[in-house]
């Protein structure tokens, strides 16, 4: 297992990995769009299996971790903070002063390992993610870089 930067071409594999972990995944083409200079999408791999990818879009010194998903099979396992720390890194490194990111008010695992990061919690979105039934709260948070 390690962790790359991702190119276009991983983007159908990009997706399944979305379908598999999010109620509500970004589709192919929302993905493909995550690509160009503003953007790096990093993935843990192993061989040729992609178990799971984070994209960071930053302008300037706000950077925002647009999503970041783990195979359910492989969920658990340490992906999820490898990504996390790339994206981080790679955050710092292009001068970033502060990451962002929005997680479902029902995502604890993840909001776990933000809070296990050093994030912090700086509001809610209202009904922002969609569910079987309607909607979810956004908690936001942010880590100074």
């Amino acid at each position: 297992m390690k962790t790359v930067l991702l190119t276009e071409a991983m983007v159908p594999q990009m997706a399944l990995v979305a379908a598999k972990a999010h109620s509500h995944p970004m589709t192919e083409a929302t993905i493909r769009s995550c690509f160009g200079h503003l953007y790096a999408s990093f993935g843990v791999v192993d061989g040729d299996a992609l178990y799971g990818f984070a994209i960071l879009h930053q302008i300037f010194e706000d950077a925002t971790l647009m999503d970041i998903c783990v195979d359910p099979n492989h969920q658990g396992k340490g992906v999820g903070k490898a990504l996390l720390n790339s994206v981080i890194n790679a955050a710092k490194e292009k001068g970033a002063e502060v990451l962002l990111l929005e997680v479902r008010q029902s995502g604890t695992a993840a909001r776990a390992l933000y809070d296990a990061a050093g994030f912090v919690t700086t509001g809610i979105r209202k009904g922002y993610y969609k569910t079987s039934v309607g909607s979810e709260d956004a908690i936001l948070m942010q880590l100074s870089l």
